[in-house]
């Protein structure tokens, strides 16, 4: 990275420590772009950029993120405070933005960190925020934050079903048991109404932070790739495509240890408190989870299949046939009419 060029960009924006040469780290994290830490003028900030690879094709996207953490500014969403982007590829060769660094843990990196570990009641907690965080998203005033065309809120459900059997289609290669029957019931009971807003799209635990230490405190989402304006339910509907008792069977979606999470009841109540939303109808949004989650993981399972991914996405096939087959159980024991 030209690190001459990026800190006279970072003093063009006005970024801290101007005149210094900022020092840049690679990071882990993140499965579609690259992150480094940025340290300048004592302030910590993280870098993300799409990998050389995927330079055009991973602009929009990135601009998209960076849109939507600058709309994020002065709202109660837990997030990386937006610094600055730029599409301009003679600064570092790739477009990129600039966030604050988000000093905490994530359970995708080994799971609940100390003391949540041990302790199950301080766990709990982990998921009332999860869904406080999904709340808080929901209740933006969308339009007011200058995300005006940022999605298509019009008829996003009525989209859902076919967008993603269609999106499967390009690469399906074998039978997935209980698509159909799910996808069926799915166009039977869409809900009459709902109220647009700001959706993440991929909204569990391996897509937040907590702050150190009890008691938890959600530090930051993470992970915007897929965000847009829709029915922020669905987000809590992915939350909860694992939740106990129902998720218990569950034998290869879930990667963490749920003993301690609180019930069902008590999450949807939180949710409902404070984003002001109905959730009467929470079991759609869980199959629709399911199904959209189920059609996402087999593109990754039908590219190892043809030998063009990572080895790791392997463990995605049994999850892809045991999601299916939740969200068609769910979808006949339901009491949703």
């Amino acid at each position: 990275m030209d690190v001459e060029a990026l800190s006279r960009w970072m003093d063009d924006e006005g970024l801290p420590g101007g005149g210094e040469l900022a020092e840049v780290t690679p990071l882990s994290g993140g499965s579609q772009n690259e992150l480094y830490a940025v340290t300048r003028g004592g302030a910590r900030m993280a870098l993300r950029r799409p990998p050389a690879h995927a330079v055009e094709s991973g602009a929009k996207v990135l601009m998209r993120e960076a849109r939507l953490l600058k709309a994020l500014s002065g709202t109660d969403v837990p997030h990386a405070a937006f610094r600055g982007a730029t599409t301009d590829l003679d600064v570092i060769g790739a477009p990129f933005y600039v966030m604050d660094l988000v000093d905490g843990w994530s359970p995708m990196g080994g799971g609940w960190a100390p003391p949540f570990d041990t302790d199950l009641e301080a766990r709990g907690g982990l998921a009332i925020q999860l869904a406080d965080g999904a709340a808080k998203m929901a209740r933006v005033d969308w339009k007011a934050q200058g995300l005006e065309g940022f999605g298509k809120p019009e008829g996003f459900l009525e989209r859902q079903v076919d967008r993603w059997l269609s999106h499967l289609a390009t690469y399906q290669f074998r039978e997935i048991p209980g698509l159909e029957e799910t996808a069926a019931w799915l166009r039977a009971h869409l809900p009459k109404t709902f109220e647009p807003g700001i959706m993440h799209g991929d909204y569990q635990f391996a897509n937040v932070m907590y702050r150190h230490g009890a008691p938890a405190e959600l530090a930051a989402i993470i992970d915007w790739e897929m965000a847009t304006i829709g029915d922020p339910l669905l987000d809590l509907g992915w939350v909860l495509v694992g939740w106990p008792p129902e998720g218990d069977a569950m034998q290869h979606a879930r990667y963490l240890d749920y003993d301690g999470m609180p019930s069902r009841e008590d999450m949807l109540e939180h949710y409902a408190k404070v984003s002001g939303r109905d959730v009467s109808q929470v079991d759609y949004y869980v199959i629709l989870a399911r199904f959209k989650l189920a059609i996402v993981l087999e593109a990754s399972v039908a590219r190892h299949v043809r030998g063009e991914g990572d080895d790791r996405v392997a463990r995605f096939g049994p999850i892809v046939l045991e999601l299916m087959e939740f969200a068609a159980s769910l979808s006949r024991s339901t009491t949703l009419r």
